[in-house]
């Protein structure tokens, strides 16, 4: 899978977001990195009721997007973050600085094992955008705050 064509002005901050103001900049993007989410989004291949998209974007600009697919054996659903970071990867890519999460789902955040991957490729600083409507408000979260006793 192509990236998506991201913002290029990330780069210049280093693999991780590391202070308020670099956290700042990022979310000047939010707007992009959500038009994509919810793009793919509509891509979804659900057997329950929630469809999820996600934007991934790395310390270089890039953007990856990946949608939930699920699977009539349920344990093999692919969640949404999982696969954009997964397209990430398969794109040479192992910085995640931020991923936006869609989904039209009150109190929706990505689940523990959504969050292994996240820390795994960005760590507990990596930023998680949550948006449950589009245009709606978008709740910023880092990562180490969404699982404060992940154990390193």
């Amino acid at each position: 899978m192509a990236p998506c064509r991201g913002t290029t002005s990330i780069a210049r901050y280093g693999e991780r977001v590391t202070s308020e103001s670099d956290r700042d900049l990022l979310l000047g993007h939010t707007a992009e990195l959500a038009a994509a989410a919810w793009d793919v989004r509509e891509r979804s291949r659900v057997i329950g009721r929630t469809k999820v998209g996600c934007a991934a974007l790395t310390s270089t600009g890039t953007t990856w997007v990946g949608c939930n697919v699920e699977h009539a054996f349920r344990s093999h659903d692919i969640h949404a973050e999982v696969n954009a970071i997964g397209n990430m990867v398969a794109g040479g890519h192992q910085d995640l600085v931020c991923l936006m999460v869609v989904a039209d789902r009150d109190r929706f955040t990505p689940c523990g094992s959504c969050l292994d991957w996240i820390f795994e490729f960005g760590g507990e600083e990596c930023v998680v955008l949550v948006q449950r409507q589009v245009g709606g408000d978008i709740s910023t979260y880092r990562a180490g705050e969404l699982m404060p006793f992940y154990p390193r």
